[in-house]
C-alpha cells in the first residue's frame, strides 16, 4: 500500500544537498526512503518520530577513520562504530593498513561482519611494492580508493599496521615510501579510476627538522608544528600532483589544515587534467598550537590561528570538498609516551564530536549553513567514493541514513559521552551546542538521545564501492 510504511517522521525540515531545506514527511520502508510527503494523515506507520524543532540531515559519512590499530578489528569494530552512531555518523570509512598481500583482506572483512552498529567501508593503504598487483582485486571486492603515506620514508619509516583478529600485539611495518613506488601506485590506481587518498608530507624535511628540534630540547605543540612544516606538505602536493596529470589519476588530500598546503592544492587545480579533492578534519577548525596540551599532537600538526582562519574560509567557500575526522581510538595511556612531544603517539578520537563541531562553531557561529554541513559531512563524500545516490542525500530510493539533529542542545564533551575506546577527547570540558539526538542506518534507529541501541549491533552492513566512472 502506498500510504503505509515502516517508520515516518513527520514535521522534518529535511536538508537535502543541493536542494535546500524541505518540510516534508520522510515515509521509510525496507531500510529505504519511500516517498517524501507534504501530507502525513493518512499514512499507516508501525513507528510515528515527530522531528519538530529539529533538522534531519543525510546521516554523516565519516571518510577519515583508524580502528583496529590498538584492539582487534571485531572489538574496535564495536566501540568505534557505537561512538560514531553517537555523533550522527551513519557510514564510516577505515584506512586499512595491512604489511601483507591484500589477497588476505577477507580475514579482516570477515572479522568486521556482524561488529558494526553502521555501515563501512575501506580504503586500502599501499605499503609495499609487492601490493600494487592487488589493486584490480580491492576493486572486485568493491574498495575503490587507495590511501598512500608520502609521510614515511628517510628515517620516518615505521607504521602501526593493522591487528590479525584476535592479536593484541601492536604490529610494525617499514615502509618507504620511493618515488618509484608512488608512481606505481599512481599509475595503477588510474587504470581502474580508482581515489588516491593522500597523506602529503616529505619525510626528509620532517625528519632533518625533527632532528634539529630534539637538539634544541624544543617541547610542545609549537614546536611539533615547526618540525613538520607546512612547506613540507606543499612540495609533496606539487610532486604527487605531477604524476597524476601524467596518468590522469584522481586525487584525494587527507587531513589538510594549513594555508601553505591548501593553496598548493589549488594551484594544481588549476593545471587541469586530474580530479583534485580536499578533505579537512575538525581539529584544524577548533585547535591551534596554542592549545598547550600534547594530546592535541597529530599528524599533520594543528597549526595557528591564521591557518585555523583559513580553513573555515575555504570550508565557507566551496574550497574545502569534505572532513574527516582522521580518529584514532588509542588511550591516554599509549598516547602519552612519556609524556613528551616526541614520545606522544601521533592522533586522538574524534568520530562522534564531527558533527556537534560543525553545528556548534560552523552553523550556531554562523560560519557556514546547516546545507553547507550536509554537502560537506555526506553528498560530497558519497560522491568522490562511489556510494551516493545511495547514500549522501534525502531522496526515494535512497537508503535511509538518517541524523535528526537539536541545534539548541548543549553538552558538555567528556569520554563517557562518546562512548568509544579512546579514554580522552581533545575536546574534554568544552560546551557543544547543537548535537545529533537520533541515528538512523537504513531505516533503523540505533541511537536515540545518546544512547545506543545495543539490539543494533550487527545492523551495518560492507559497502562495496565500485569504481566512478
Amino acid at each position: 500500500m502506498q500510504n503505509s510504511c515502516d517508520i515516518l517522521i513527520t514535521n522534518a525540515p529535511a536538508v537535502i544537498p543541493k536542494v535546500g531545506t524541505v518540510d516534508t514527511n520522510i515515509m521509510i520502508e525496507g531500510g529505504r526512503i519511500k516517498a517524501l510527503t507534504n501530507s502525513a494523515g493518512n499514512i499507516s506507520a508501525s513507528r510515528r518520530i515527530d522531528a519538530r524543532g529539529k533538522y534531519v540531515l543525510p546521516g554523516a559519512i565519516d571518510p577519515h577513520v583508524h580502528y583496529g590499530v590498538y584492539t582487534p578489528i571485531d572489538e574496535a569494530a564495536r566501540t568505534e562504530s557505537g561512538s560514531a552512531a553517537v555523533g550522527g555518523v551513519t557510514t564510516m570509512i577505515r584506512m586499512l593498513r595491512l604489511y601483507e598481500s591484500y589477497g588476505n583482506v577477507t580475514k579482516q572483512l570477515q572479522a568486521s561482519r556482524g561488529n558494526h552498529y553502521i555501515d563501512y567501508s575501506i580504503h586500502a593503504s599501499i605499503l609495499r611494492p609487492d601490493q600494487v598487483k592487488d589493486v584490480p582485486y580491492l576493486n572486485e571486492l568493491g574498495i575503490n580508493s587507495l590511501k598512500i603515506y608520502m609521510n614515511l620514508g628517510a628515517d620516518l619509516n615505521h607504521i602501526y599496521t593493522d591487528l590479525e583478529p584476535g592479536n593484541h600485539d601492536i604490529k610494525y611495518g617499514k615502509v618507504d615510501m620511493t618515488d618509484e613506488l608512488l608512481s606505481a601506485i599512481v599509475k595503477e590506481g588510474s587504470k581502474t579510476n580508482s581515489t588516491m587518498l593522500v597523506h602529503a608530507e616529505n619525510p626528509a624535511i620532517c625528519s632533518e627538522q625533527m632532528h634539529r628540534g630534539k637538539e634544541k630540547e624544543a617541547s610542545g605543540l609549537e614546536a611539533w608544528s615547526d618540525c613538520r612544516p607546512p612547506s613540507s606538505e606543499a612540495e609533496s602536493v606539487a610532486k604527487v600532483s605531477e604524476l597524476a596529470r601524467k596518468f590522469g589519476a584522481n586525487l584525494y588530500f587527507v587531513h589538510i589544515g594549513s594555508t601553505a598546503a591548501l593553496e598548493a592544492i589549488l594551484a594544481q587545480r588549476e593545471k587541469g587534467r586530474s580530479n583534485y579533492y580536499i578533505e579537512t578534519c575538525p581539529h584544524y577548525l577548533t585547535h591551534t598550537v596554542d592549545f598547550g596540551n600534547i594530546t592535541g599532537k597529530v599528524v599533520p600538526p594543528i597549526r595557528s590561528k591564521s591557518d585555523l582562519q583559513s580553513m573555515w574560509s575555504a570550508l565557507r567557500n566551496g574550497i574545502v570538498d569534505t572532513i574527516g575526522t582522521d580518529h584514532v581510538a588509542n588511550r591516554l595511556d599509549m598516547k602519552m609516551g612519556k609524556g613528551d612531544i616526541w614520545s606522544a603517539l601521533a592522533g586522538f578520537p574524534g568520530i562522534a564530536t564531527m558533527l556537534p563541531v560543525l553545528l556548534s562553531h560552523g552553523v550556531n557561529q554562523k560560519r557556514i549553513s546547516i546545507e553547507r554541513v550536509a554537502e560537506i559531512t555526506s553528498y560530497n563524500t558519497a560522491r568522490i567514493f562511489g556510494m551516493y545516490p545511495k547514500k549522501g542525500t534525502i531522496q526515494p530510493g535512497s537508503d535511509a541514513d538518517l541524523t535528526l539533529i537539536d541545534l539548541d542542545l548543549e553538552k558538555k564533551v567528556t569520554p563517557e559521552l562518546l562512548q568509544s575506546y579512546s579514554d580522552y577527547t581533545i575536546y574534554d570540558g568544552h560546551r557543544l551546542k547543537g548535537w545529533p539526538v537520533m541515528t538512523l542506518v537504513r531505516g533503523r534507529v540505533v541511537m536515540e538521545e545518546g544512547q545506543i541501541y545495543k539490539e543494533a549491533l550487527g545492523h551495518g552492513e560492507f559497502v562495496p564501492r565500485p569504481v566512478v566512472t
